[in-house]
């Protein structure tokens, strides 16, 4: 045993550790590991990953000869990740920047209209997804690195992606209110991200027909649209 060893991919030595005393049925103690490579944590936000050997230690009455190497503790090396605690529009556009980097991805990123980053270049319609998932997880990183996801700070548009699919919801809310009318039957839209469900609430709130709430949990949150007391009497009115 004491010349068995086994090389892992954890996230600290102590998982390593553990794992495999629990595996070989020995103390953790008894265990050396020895950190053979390490991959950075990508801005702290996923979180570094160890490839490792673990062993088994010395028994007391043995030691290692003199012509050993002894082994050397791994120093961390900064992440040399950019400030995310700036207030400048700098500062976002980096963070934007190096996203984009990682996705390698060609494409510029601009100051926009306001707290918005406006991203181009030809592969533009990659940043934006079907759907425009892609740009809106980008959006989500962003801010989860710079610590605004609360506020959502930082607003991502691409190619006037943004203006296209605002006009796109409110057509999307008025058509399901017309079906709510049609059918005396509550319409339920896909699940949608906040903001989209903002558009969705305010393209239909000065209606008195038909009312619009939130159901569910993120991200499966959506919007329900149904009659109102006078929705329904219109809808009765119109039956033969």
């Amino acid at each position: 045993m004491e010349n068995q060893k086994v090389v892992l991919e954890v996230k600290t030595e102590n998982e390593a550790r553990y794992q495999v005393a629990r595996s070989w049925g020995v103390s953790p103690d008894s265990l050396v590991v020895k950190v053979l490579d390490e991959e950075k944590a990508f801005f702290g936000l996923f979180g570094r990953r160890l490839r490792v050997e673990v062993k088994m230690a010395y028994s007391p009455e043995e030691e290692p000869s003199v012509e050993e190497a002894p082994v050397e503790t791994p120093v961390e090396e900064p992440l040399n990740e950019p400030s995310c605690e700036c207030e400048s529009p700098s500062c976002e556009e980096d963070l934007i920047r190096e996203l984009l980097s990682r996705m390698d991805l060609d494409l510029v990123v601009e100051k926009g209209d306001g707290l918005g980053l406006n991203i181009s270049g030809p592969d533009a319609a990659i940043a934006i997804g079907k759907h425009g998932d892609t740009i809106k997880a980008l959006e989500y990183l962003a801010n989860l690195m710079s610590r605004q996801a609360s506020s959502g700070k930082i607003r991502l548009d691409s190619d006037g992606y943004r203006d296209r699919r605002e006009i796109s919801l409110q057509r999307l809310a008025n058509s399901a209110a017309r079906d709510v009318l049609n059918t005396g039957r509550t319409v339920y839209l896909d699940p949608m991200t906040s903001w989209e469900r903002r558009i969705i609430h305010m393209a239909l709130k000065d209606r008195k027909d038909v009312e619009t709430h939130s159901i569910g949990v993120d991200p499966d949150r959506k919007v329900a649209v149904r009659l109102t007391n006078q929705g329904r009497k219109r809808h009765r009115s119109k039956r033969p």
